[in-house]
């Protein structure tokens, strides 16, 4: 009987460790290089923030609060992830080289960002997918923001109309610090 208990306790661990991973379990080609990362190992252990931007966009003054957040706390081992993407009335309409230079120009943004996505429920990157079906909810609009745990599992979404400075996302971001 303890062979049992223990073989299942060691099933349970591995199906939970696996499902943790396959989350951020991802690769993506960091925006307008050549360059692939697996989410996974790049940001193993950390706090991640996953937003879909857009350059042309009423929220996209958000760049500069995220980019805030990502000052405020990288050091304690969190991270802002952006994706571009067009979904949304062409509201990303550019190249990945000119969304890049108007990211770093503008909002002077350092966070990482990634190649140019699709987001939408039905056309959605398999990394959205998984988000969707962890939060129930696909993004409906530009900046909507998954908060992804130390454990690697979803702790919460909040809608593009959340700002990323305010205080339920600070709080969030500080309890899944351990700050």
């Amino acid at each position: 009987m303890r062979y049992l208990a223990a073989a299942l306790l060691l099933m349970t661990t591995t199906l939970s460790m696996a499902s943790n991973d396959a989350l951020l379990n991802q690769e993506f080609r960091r925006l307008a290089s050549d360059d692939v990362v697996n989410l996974d190992q790049e940001y193993a252990g950390k706090v991640v923030l996953v937003v879909n931007t857009a350059s042309k966009c009423g929220n996209t003054p958000q760049y500069e609060a995220l980019e805030t957040l990502y000052e405020t706390y990288g050091d304690d081992g969190f991270v802002v992830l952006g994706f571009p993407s067009n979904d949304f009335m062409g509201q990303e309409p550019g190249t990945e080289a000119e969304i890049q230079e108007f990211c770093r120009l503008t909002y002077k943004v350092k966070f990482p960002m990634f190649e140019k996505v699709t987001v939408k429920k039905g056309n959605a990157h398999p990394f959205f997918d998984q988000l969707a079906a962890a939060s129930g909810t696909y993004p409906r609009w530009n900046f909507h923001k998954f908060l992804i745990g130390r454990d690697g599992k979803l702790i919460t979404e909040f809608s593009p109309r959340t700002k990323p400075d305010s205080e339920d996302v600070v709080a969030q971001i500080e309890a899944a610090l351990g700050s």
